[in-house]
């Protein structure tokens, strides 16, 4: 079961990945376009959402069956073990708070302006977050 769930993170990331980046870009491009705030856009973003917080999810699974997870934190010295155990969820926690936080905020701002600046700020944040904690050495 370890082994499934920790491919299925794996894979899922590159989805998560790709939904965000597109959520930021269609965000910025909105924002330089100064365009209107359609349900295109409140989908883009919402996939987004959707796929990081399903990715944390899956994250949490791991952390718990994984042999690395929480039994790591016990060996703070290693930083490979510590990336694992510690800085990666952590890091990734605060991230995706920062999109969910964009989401909500973006629902109550008024102007189309707002809304993209929004997503723009903390969808990126968190993307960039989550981009300075992947095991980037697991993934090549």
């Amino acid at each position: 079961m370890y082994e499934f769930i920790q491919k299925f993170h794996s894979g899922w990331a590159y989805l998560a990945l790709l939904l965000l980046v597109v959520a930021v870009l269609n965000s910025v491009l909105g924002l330089v376009s100064k365009k209107e705030f359609s349900s295109k856009n409140r989908t883009i973003a919402l996939l987004g959402l959707i796929a990081a917080h399903i990715q944390l999810l899956v994250g949490f699974v791991l952390y718990f069956v994984s042999p690395i997870g929480k039994a790591g934190l016990s060996e703070m010295s290693n930083a490979a073990i510590r990336l694992t155990a510690l800085e990666h969820p952590l890091i990734n926690i605060i991230a995706i708070v920062f999109i969910t936080i964009g989401w909500s905020k973006h629902k109550k701002a008024t102007s189309s302006l707002t809304k993209f600046k929004t997503i723009s700020i903390f969808y990126g944040l968190g993307l960039l977050l989550i981009l300075a904690r992947i095991p980037w050495h697991l993934w090549f």
